[in-house]
């Protein structure tokens, strides 16, 4: 028996399973952000820091303004919970999640040790990384540049050494054990990784299953190229054996979804049994591109219609919606995408464009307005600026003209009030 939802449904039921239904606490703590990689499996890293890195924003979009300091700690600290590998890209994971992996590092690893292959080429340069490692305990690379061999000849190029540190981080035989700024700390993988996690053995389809499992988990329901990509598993085939092997458990129910189809046939899609249909979804959150609920387009296309595409690499004058915008949730709809910018010597969020989508409604200025204000105030920016550029600029100047006002006569009230 396969259920029918509609486009809506189905819209709640992938933020509800991404944790968009729960009231934001008023104090973030450790245990929530604990609670949201629980439902997301993964955090995705990204270095452009226009307004905040990547990896800052889900936790933001999900449980408002937090010290940033918290998330340094919990992740980027040396950690005896998340490490860093290629679960979707570069990734925040559980480390208890390591033998998950371990079938993409043997891929990796069988595609590297040809006798043509870099590694092999490079055995060398590879011995001296791991001996490095293993005599000093965790480096950043920098440390490796400083104590580089000086021999005659280019065997000792740099760009060697660390290509060898990321080819061993991808295999397995290396982890990152923490990161100093931005920056990467290394060690061998049993510096970081305790033997009992790493020493357990967990089959490629065993693996796949469960990371099949745990995406339609966190998608709440889904087609078979979203649980696919969730985690970047190219092995389609074992991705459908194991969806009929999660049916057959009862873990996931085949569902019809109104308007999702591809050349006018309807696309199979999988409902998790633990997912919920809320009544409504209301929130407003800025949304980074790297959040799961809009990493893979098709899927955002196909269920927000947004129609997304990062101009980053566009040239200036031939991008259509800024350098780095982000979408912006409001309720069950992505209602609008924004440019932002944290210009930190005036102390002001500049909203650089912001236009409006499709899906937009009247009072959606309003809520991305007390957004916007409260992400300049996680950001520890005092102002919010916006620009002339895309069509949802003046009801949003409008809106954080209001908010403002409305602000400053609270904060007025309350001195009054006070005893």
């Amino acid at each position: 028996m396969t259920d029918t939802l509609s486009s809506t449904q189905a819209r709640r039921i992938a933020l509800a399973a991404q944790g968009f239904t729960r009231a934001r606490p008023s104090t973030v703590t450790a245990r929530h952000v604990h609670r949201v990689m629980d439902r997301l499996g993964v955090l995705q890293i990204d270095s452009v820091n226009v307004f905040a890195r990547s990896h800052y924003l889900p936790l933001f979009s999900r449980l408002g303004a937090y010290e940033p300091a918290l998330l340094d700690r919990v992740f980027l600290s040396r950690t005896t919970h998340y490490v860093e590998y290629l679960a979707h890209e570069a990734t925040f994971i559980p480390v208890a999640d390591w033998p998950l992996w371990r079938f993409r590092m043997d891929d990796f690893r069988r595609k590297w040790t040809d006798a043509d292959s870099w590694m092999s080429t490079n055995a060398r340069t590879v011995q001296w990384v791991q001996d490095e490692l293993r005599a000093r305990g965790p480096l950043r690379p920098a440390d490796l540049r400083v104590d580089v061999p000086r021999e005659r000849g280019t065997w000792w190029d740099w760009d060697e050494v660390k290509l060898a540190l990321e080819h061993l981080w991808r295999t397995g035989d290396v982890a990152v054990s923490g990161r100093k700024g931005f920056e990467r700390t290394y060690a061998l993988a049993e510096q970081v990784i305790p033997e009992g996690i790493r020493s357990k053995e967990i089959s490629r389809a065993d693996a796949i299953r469960e990371l099949t499992r745990r995406a339609a988990r966190s998608s709440g329901v889904a087609t078979q190229a979203d649980l696919a990509d969730y985690y970047r598993i190219r092995d389609r085939a074992a991705v459908a054996r194991s969806i009929a092997d999660l049916v057959d458990a009862g873990e996931l129910h085949p569902v019809h979804v109104r308007g999702w189809e591809r050349g006018g046939r309807p696309l199979a899609a999988w409902r998790h049994h633990e997912a919920v249909l809320p009544r409504r979804v209301g929130t407003a959150a800025v949304l980074t591109p790297f959040d799961p609920v809009v990493w893979f387009r098709d899927r955002a296309l196909r269920v927000f219609d947004l129609d997304y595409r990062i101009e980053i690499y566009v040239p200036a004058e031939k991008r259509k919606y800024g350098y780095y915008s982000l979408p912006v949730l409001v309720g069950d709809r992505i209602a609008a995408r924004v440019d932002l910018k944290a210009d930190r010597a005036t102390a002001t969020l500049q909203v650089q464009s912001a236009w409006w989508e499709p899906q937009a409604r009247p009072g959606d200025a309003e809520a991305i307005a007390s957004e916007l204000a409260l992400a300049a105030a996680w950001q520890g920016l005092e102002h919010v600026s916006v620009s002339g550029w895309g069509d949802a600029t003046a009801a949003l100047h409008a809106a954080l003209t209001a908010h403002a006002t409305t602000s400053v006569h609270r904060h007025l009230h309350a001195r009054e009030t006070a005893p």
